[in-house]
């Protein structure tokens, strides 16, 4: 299935795609598109509905980030191998983990601020892990018993925030609009094998990001059970789990970075695409 929150923001209502690409409203069945909904038994009553009973959502509403009431959000650093070299960092021998705030989670299509003073905003296309059922102390054998689906995350980052204020990730990481989350999420039966996902990013039309999840130094069932080794993993949790080459900051012959106006469209084979134009943030302030 996939499964979407679609409306205006903070007032989203739950939706699924039909075959035929139809946007179908889920309201009469479930509240929300939350963790209270992504358990085993609640997708499969969700799966025997019948597509063509539920009411057709005409038009393009705007699309809310995939999964609502998200706890935590946790993000997996420098897990491919060519990046981390782009990067100018050595391969990690375990996860490298941070938080992005859960304040930064926006829709797919929602505009991307650029906070004040920014000058090194950056892009990152990454494939989201959504959690359907607690995990605690989780073996990898076991971990995908744990997941609920898939989505597409876009991983923005300040990069100035993230390494040159003192070394803490986070701040370049949980500026708002920073993680966008969609367009749906894909239930785990639909993606046979997370580990052979084609991935891509673009600004203003030029390709910037080609890979793979295939590169990944560590897969989804290793960062799952790891992930749980060091706090549970609740339903609606989202692990964001990296992004390959191509980034901003490893540009080449000089980084290149987001500026106000630009737009920026990515993808993951049979999981959507999301497309955001980047404005000033609003802080609120008049001259």
């Amino acid at each position: 299935m996939k499964l979407l929150r679609y409306g205006p923001a903070g007032g989203e209502r739950p939706g699924m795609i039909d075959i035929h690409g139809q946007l179908r409203d889920l309201s009469a069945h479930i509240q929300d598109l939350n963790g209270s909904v992504l358990a085993p038994a609640s997708l499969a009553a969700l799966a025997a509905l019948d597509p063509a009973s539920l009411p057709v959502v005409d038009g393009s509403p705007r699309l809310g980030a995939c999964v609502g009431q998200v706890g935590k959000m946790i993000c997996v650093g420098l897990n491919y191998s060519d990046h981390a070299a782009e990067s100018g960092m050595a391969v990690p021998n375990e996860p490298v983990l941070f938080f992005k705030a859960t304040s930064a989670i926006c829709g797919p299509n929602d505009a991307v601020e650029i906070p004040p003073g920014a000058q090194k905003v950056d892009w990152e296309v990454e494939l989201g892990v959504v959690i359907g059922t607690a995990a605690r102390y989780v073996s990898k054998a076991d971990a995908l018993n744990h997941v609920a689906g898939y989505c597409v995350v876009n991983d923005v980052s300040e990069r100035a925030y993230q390494l040159e204020r003192g070394g803490q990730w986070d701040k370049g990481k949980g500026c708002d609009t920073f993680g966008p989350l969609g367009p749906w999420l894909v239930t785990r039966d639909e993606v046979p094998d997370a580990q052979a996902l084609d991935m891509w990013l673009e600004v203003d039309g030029v390709r910037r990001q080609n890979g793979s999840t295939k590169t990944m130094i560590f897969d989804v069932p290793t960062l799952v059970s790891y992930i749980s080794q060091f706090m549970s993993l609740q339903p609606g949790d989202v692990i964001s789990t990296g992004t390959p080459p191509g980034v901003g900051m490893g540009q080449k012959p000089a980084p290149i970075y987001l500026r106000e106006g630009q737009v920026m469209r990515l993808g993951i084979s049979g999981l959507g695409e999301q497309r955001q134009v980047t404005i000033a943030a609003d802080t609120g302030v008049t001259a």
